[in-house]
């Protein structure tokens, strides 16, 4: 159980990978603000303007934070080890 854990927390994802999530990341929230704003403005509620951006960045922590298969199309290929007489 505890490996199972562990592998399901651990959250590797390649190079590629880490870049899109960054994209999706500063896109989303840059977005999710702007629409915020302007939603809390047109209703005069700042509980309108919280709730919306707080819902959205939940929505975007179980976009990016789990490691979906998406994020792991490009492994990294490492170089093979090379015994000490070389």
């Amino acid at each position: 159980m505890s490996s199972f854990l562990q592998e399901l927390t651990e959250g590797k994802i390649d190079f590629v990978g880490q870049q899109q999530v960054e994209l999706i990341s500063r896109v989303w929230l840059i977005g999710s603000t702007i629409l915020s704003f302007v939603l809390g403005f047109a209703a005069q509620n700042l509980q309108v303007t919280f709730g919306f951006f707080g819902v959205s960045t939940l929505l975007l922590a179980l976009i990016v934070l789990p490691p979906w298969p998406m994020f792991n199309r490009h492994p990294t290929q490492w170089l093979a080890v090379r015994s000490k007489s070389d």
